[in-house]
Order: C-alpha cells, then structure tokens, then sequence
C-alpha cells in the first residue's frame, strides 16, 4: 500500500465538510461505508493509478482482472474524488433508504463489476469496429460509471419532472442521457464509454433481466432495511411512494418517501450543486496553475507521461 504524498486536498476537505454538514448520524450505512472507503484508498491507495485503472489490454490481454475491483475505488486527484462522492452521497441517502441497506449493498458491488466488464466490452467493440486498437489501451479509473447506474434508477422511481441541464429543460428520465453529452462537451477527457456502461448496467436492472436475476442469485425476495420504526420490503415503485408487500397478507398502504434535503443542500438540486462545484474547482485550479499540485502520487517522468492517457471517469 503506498500513502499519497502531503499536501493540501481540498477536495478532499470540501467532502468532509460536505459529510459533517450533513451529519454522519444521517447517512445510511452502506452510503457512509462506501464513501469511507473511496476516502481511504484515495489516501492510501492499493495500487498506483496505472496499476488501478481498467482497460482491454490489461485486463482482457495481460489478465490481470484485479483491475475489476480496483478501478471504481481509486480516483486520480481530489477534485475526481469530490465530485463522485458528493454525488454518491446525494444518491445513497435516496436509494439505500428506499431499497434497504444489505439490497443496496449488493447493488452497489454488483454495478461495481458489472460496469467494469460492460466497458471493456464497449471499447473492445469499438476498437474492432473502427479498427483503432488505442481504444484497447485506453485506461480508466473512478466511481462515476457505477454513480450514471444510479442515477438510472433514481429517475426509474421518480420519473416525473424536469432538471436544468446546461440552462436547457430536460425530463427526468432523459437526464442520464442529457448529462452523459453534458459532461464530454464540458469535460474533454472524461471516459464517454465509462459513464455509457454505466447506464446500460441501470437499464439493464431497471428494463432487462439484471434485477430478476439478482434476486434469484440471493434467494433473497424481501428483507428489511434495518431503520428503526420502518420495514420496507422489495417493491415495485411508483412515482409518488412505493408498496409495502407484507409477507402475512396484511394490509397494504402507500408511504411517500422522505425527500426533503434541504437541511444540507440549501435547497439545490443535485445539477446546481455540481455547478456551483465545477465553478469553485475552475477558480481553484486558475490560482493554482503555476503552483506544484498539492495532492496525487508523486510520478516518474516516465509514469507522467503513462497517467496522461488515462481517461477519468469524472464525477457525474
């Protein structure tokens, strides 16, 4: 295990805060484990990044599938950290209350790996198809493209309304796709094809056989969330709430979801978030261009060059 050099992260510091703010008693267990865990391979990675990051070549060719694991959990600076644990934070409070904690888990390490095998097999495609094998070398590392699976299926079960996309109007259920374009305007050098696999890994559980196929793996048709005063067994969500199968045969009722957030999001979405966020980064790093980067591994001239081919999967 190698210890990331000092310095000052301040993405790193704008997370803690984020958590703080909202209070540790607040979060899940498995959002709070996952976001625990990103913090702390980010400081004390397994791995260096280009021994972390996922590609065709190192995985398929070499076969060194360990990359599977690793890649999610390993971030290429502060900055890529805070923005996909910011978000993973928005959305865990959200889904892991709504689908209980040991089926959110499993979620969680299912898309992990699933967005991983999904995405060799995309760039693998495409370098066959267009006959550029620097598709099978294109490297890439972070939490993002499990974050995109997400967001599929938040806007699964509250399909209705709109987000504000690049000033634009767009339905909720187009959002993954609105901001999948979004960010590779935005954002050269993010991995299209990470957050791509991310989504179809969502589809795949919100319209394709993923969930039923999970479910027959565990044996596992009902469970509780483990929150005290509250049973919630798994359902098939509507828009507004979601129904409690009772496993007696008793009575049936609607609950609407807690979705008042306001107590540590100042009553902006998660889109304004990310803009007020990106803004704050920009400004960052324009003061801090001609400074030495304050955080990340300390490279080789030679690794240098290796860690420019990554493409991140940056924070959605």
């Amino acid at each position: 295990m190698q210890r990331r050099s000092r310095g000052i992260n301040v993405g790193l510091l704008m997370l803690l805060s984020q958590v703080f703010h909202v209070g540790i008693n607040n979060i899940p267990p498995v959002t709070l484990a996952t976001l625990a865990l990103n913090v702390w391979l980010f400081l004390n990675p397994l791995k260096p990044l280009y021994y972390s990051c996922i590609s065709v070549e190192k995985c398929y060719q070499q076969k060194d599938w360990q990359r599977l694991l690793l890649s999610p959990l390993h971030h290429a600076d502060d900055w890529h950290l805070y923005f996909n644990m910011v978000s993973m934070l928005w959305k865990g409070i959200k889904l892991e209350r709504r689908l209980g904690s040991r089926w959110f888990a499993y979620v969680i390490t299912t898309f992990s790996l699933l967005t991983g095998v999904v995405y060799l097999l995309l760039q693998f495609t495409m370098a066959e198809l267009m006959n550029q094998p620097e598709f099978r070398r294109n490297c890439a590392v972070g939490f993002s493209g499990v974050l995109f699976a997400l967001k599929v299926l938040s806007n699964h079960y509250c399909p209705g309304g709109f987000v504000n996309i690049m000033g634009f109007p767009v339905p909720n259920r187009f959002a993954c796709w609105a901001e999948l374009v979004a960010i590779h305007l935005c954002t050269p050098g993010t991995s299209f094809a990470g957050h791509l696999a991310g989504i179809l890994v969502g589809l795949m559980y919100t319209r394709g056989p993923l969930k039923k196929i999970m479910e027959t793996s565990t044996g596992l048709f009902s469970f509780n969330v483990g929150y005290p005063g509250q049973q919630h067994y798994f359902n098939s969500a509507g828009p507004s709430g979601y129904q409690n199968h009772y496993p007696d045969d008793g009575p049936r009722v609607y609950e609407e979801t807690h979705r008042n957030y306001d107590i540590y999001t100042g009553g902006l979405s998660e889109e304004e978030q990310l803009e007020r966020a990106l803004r704050a980064c920009l400004s960052y790093r324009g003061n801090a261009r001609n400074s030495p980067a304050p955080y990340g591994f300390r490279l080789t001239p030679e690794e240098e060059m290796r860690r420019q081919r990554l493409h991140r999967f940056d924070g959605q």
